[in-house]
């Protein structure tokens, strides 16, 4: 088992940042890829970004590449997702999710990931 717990969301204003964590416990973090993934009101859960075991591999998906950086940190066994240039768009329910099997690039694909978190709110407003 994998326990995920999401922090840092919240409201900002356009333009604006924020950096959000999600600590992993319960496997060994650097045997596990991460995600973010996003789901606004009424809307499908899409994939944000993921990082690899390692951290030497990352994938964006478009609308976010260059405003949004993931990164992980192995000794707090902790993910973060740093969001720069926030829009109204990006208003959303964030989750980080674990991926268990090891892929050449990290997942884009919701069900690759086998752990999610409860997800933290991120409120962007114009």
């Amino acid at each position: 088992q994998v326990q995920l717990v999401e922090s840092g969301g919240g409201l900002v204003q356009a333009g604006g940042s924020l950096r959000l964590s999600c600590a992993a416990s319960g496997r060994t973090f650097s045997r596990l890829a991460m995600g973010w993934f996003r789901q606004a009101p009424g809307k499908e859960r899409e994939f944000v970004v993921a990082i690899s075991r390692s951290g030497g591999s990352t994938n964006y998906a478009d609308p976010v590449k260059g405003r949004f950086t993931i990164s992980r940190d192995g000794a707090k066994n902790t993910v973060y997702l740093q969001m720069n240039s926030l829009k109204p768009e990006d208003t959303a329910v964030y989750y980080c999710a674990a991926d268990l099997n090891w892929k050449t690039i990290p997942s884009m694909t919701l069900n690759d990931y086998d752990y999610w978190g409860q997800g933290t709110q991120v409120t962007v407003s114009s």
